[in-house]
């Protein structure tokens, strides 16, 4: 069964706007690195947050049919010399507003300006409260339409909305500012991941003219997909997927995998995210020839729906409502 979708992104952008199923999730996610070298960052801005326990309990408290809204925020996390920074509280629909160029969550907000993509950042970071606070602004170099199924019945896509960008960040809490290059796109689903995935792994590497991306899926009950992509001025061309290399596992036991050039080998130059069931990595590879660091995160989908892991989460995910101008946040 194909399922249709309303796309979350297209040849012009992102759609902030596009309707979302109950039980069902919408992302926007960024990576960039600094051109020095010393800064790096993620941002995923989530409608329907996939890996959040309380969405994951109130589907299963009875009450399946659940509006994804109900379950949102914005996920910014700083690495490098100012310091690990990591903030996502999770908010209800009344703290969202949305249009097709415009998404606000809370006290943050992400607009679509046509050219590029300008964010602003004011969190708390989580386990330990101190403000997080400033702005970006990513310039696609190529926009793409397409979108890509990533399981086997159509009911899960990702959009690669831009894999060649420049992005300009400044912000004041803490205080740093670089310059880099980035990387957009969005997911979406009609149901929960771990309804339909095992794991995956992921990682996109940015080279002199060009991007490649590859996207590893294992489904639940056998099967998977395995997306190997180039992006350049000309367009999006599907290659041939190099040879895997396993990655040493995390101090959790995630697995973690990637894909090289066939007469090279991987290795994790920093762990920058270890979680229970998801790590977020750099990883000194080689591709196209090219030595490069690339962005990779691995993900178990399995380790995710176990129940003491579901515990464990609120501590890095708390659940709150907006906190209102008379309200005082203690601050490090």
């Amino acid at each position: 069964m194909q399922y249709r979708h309303h796309p979350v992104a297209s040849q012009t952008g992102p759609d902030f706007a596009a309707s979302l199923p109950t039980n069902g999730y919408g992302w926007w996610y960024v990576d960039a690195l600094s051109d020095c070298g010393q800064h790096g960052l993620t941002m995923i801005a989530m409608l329907g947050c996939v890996f959040s326990p309380w969405y994951a309990w109130a589907r299963a408290a009875g009450r399946r049919r659940v509006d994804p809204l109900e379950h949102s925020g914005l996920n910014l996390a700083l690495y490098g010399a100012a310091g690990h920074r990591w903030t996502l509280t999770e908010r209800g629909a009344a703290d969202v507003a949305r249009s097709a160029d415009r998404l606000t969550i809370g006290r943050s907000s992400l607009h679509w300006d046509g050219v590029a993509l300008q964010a602003e950042i004011d969190e708390i970071t989580s386990p330990w409260p101190t403000r997080l606070q400033g702005r970006l602004r990513l310039i696609p170099q190529t926009l793409i339409g397409n979108g890509h199924d990533i399981d086997r019945e159509g009911a899960h896509r990702w959009y690669p909305i831009a894999a060649q960008a420049r992005i300009e960040v400044e912000f004041t809490h803490p205080q740093l500012r670089w310059q880099g290059h980035a990387y957009f796109d969005a997911n979406q689903g009609l149901r929960p991941l771990e309804d339909d995935f095992r794991s995956w792994n992921w990682s996109r590497a940015a080279l002199a003219d060009h991007a490649r991306v590859y996207y590893d899926t294992e489904w639940r009950g056998g099967g998977g997909t395995s997306l190997a992509l180039r992006f350049d001025a000309s367009g999006t061309h599907a290659c041939d997927p190099p040879p895997q290399r396993m990655l040493p596992r995390t101090l959790w036991g995630i697995e973690r995998m990637t894909r090289c050039d066939a007469t090279a080998e991987a290795s994790v130059k920093e762990t920058l995210e270890n979680g229970p069931f998801y790590a977020r990595s750099l990883v000194d590879t080689t591709v196209d020839g090219h030595r490069t660091l690339a962005f990779h995160e691995s993900v178990s989908l399995e380790r995710f729906a176990s129940r003491w892991v579901q515990t464990l989460l609120p501590v890095r995910l708390p659940r709150r409502p907006l906190r209102r101008r008379d309200q005082t946040v203690p601050l490090r």
